[in-house]
């Protein structure tokens, strides 16, 4: 069970990277709110405004 969080962590870090990385915003920012809040970030990320 434990593997399968930090998995979804790991992917959610990921995730929001990629997804700031296309949309201009921080993308260091964003990775770090995705390994703090999880999969909750995701849609923060698909939504941010770009700088």
């Amino acid at each position: 069970m434990l593997y399968a969080l930090i998995a979804i962590n790991i992917i959610s870090i990921f995730l929001c990277h990629n997804i700031a990385n296309r949309r201009g915003a921080k993308p260091v920012f964003w990775g770090v709110m995705g390994g703090l809040f999880g999969p909750l970030a995701i849609p923060f990320a698909l939504f941010s405004k770009s700088v």
